[in-house]
């Protein structure tokens, strides 16, 4: 496998912990420690467009194509909907004073992760609260929707991951999944099996057809997992590690297919906190504490 690193944004004055697709396939959004929150175009790198400045850090962003409505999740205040065209906040909730580590969406309806443990549960047409799911005291890290089983995946600071029905919310699944803090839960594109990584440095696979049985575990990386994503043809996987590493593994069977480093590949050289894998010209990108933003080209 060859792995050819493409470019480096550069711009933020703090680590990039939020990476998200645009609303064009050559697009993405970032954001980090500054508050910045900037447009790329994946072919110039020179032109990056702040398109939101808030004033905390933001660990989540969400891009609501049928409306374009970018999610700005500000640490300690709440959701900022930005409308990145126009540049211009078109909405705004305050939904608490914790920290916000994810936020997904299903049709209508959009979960958020905060530090306090709670999955609020919006409306995402009325920007109204439905519900808060509350199922542990430490934070709600992570979460992964599988639209085929009808169930939404949470990862917790608890070292567990809980699995609800997405229709009616009820718990269905706890699992001890790992034994710190679970920092990434994602579904394989055919929703067949649930990934899990942790701050052990583990990387598991969950059989989401036969109650979550556990189908294995890989002693992925040195330091803890941040991230996990899929290529868009979902044969590849990558990890993102505090180890500074970024790893590429086969999407089916685990099995480690390259690893991306500074000593071999000009990689970052601290934490790798968040993944994009683009179906632009298969790019994949990785946002780092050392606030740049590298382009990758994963090819056999």
């Amino acid at each position: 496998m060859n792995v050819q690193k493409l470019d480096t944004f550069g711009g933020h004055r703090d680590g990039v912990y939020a990476l998200e697709a645009g609303p064009t396939a050559d697009s993405f959004f970032s954001a980090g420690g500054d508050g910045m929150v900037v447009r790329w175009q994946l072919d110039r790198p020179d032109l990056g467009s702040l398109v939101a400045q808030v004033p905390a850090s933001v660990y989540a962003l969400h891009y609501e194509q049928d409306r374009n409505r970018l999610w700005v999740g500000q640490n300690y205040e709440g959701l900022h909907l930005i409308d990145p065209a126009n540049r211009v906040e078109v909405g705004s909730l305050k939904l608490t004073n914790a920290a916000i580590f994810d936020i997904k969406q299903y049709a209508d309806t959009v979960f958020v992760a905060l530090s306090d443990g709670v999955v609020v549960v919006l409306d995402a047409q009325q920007l109204a609260v439905r519900r808060h799911l509350k199922a542990s005291d430490q934070s709600a890290r992570c979460i992964a929707i599988n639209p085929v089983e009808r169930e939404l995946a949470v990862g917790y600071s608890d070292h567990q991951v809980r699995i609800f029905d997405l229709n009616t919310l009820a718990l269905k699944h706890t699992l001890s999944a790992h034994v710190n803090s679970v920092f990434t839960v994602a579904y394989t594109p055919d929703f067949q099996t649930l990934i899990t990584g942790s701050r052990d440095a583990r990387l598991k696979s969950w059989d989401a057809e036969q109650g979550y049985a556990l189908r294995q575990e890989v002693v992925a990386h040195m330091f803890a997992i941040n991230h996990v994503t899929f290529s868009p043809d979902g044969q590849l996987m990558a990890t993102a590690s505090m180890d500074k590493s970024i790893k590429i593994w086969d999407a089916q069977t685990l099995r480690l297919l390259k690893v991306v480093d500074r000593a071999r590949h000009a990689g970052h050289g601290t934490s790798v906190n968040r993944l994009l894998w683009s179906a632009y010209q298969n790019m994949l990108l990785s946002a780092s504490d050392d606030r740049t933003i590298s382009v990758w080209q994963v090819g056999k």
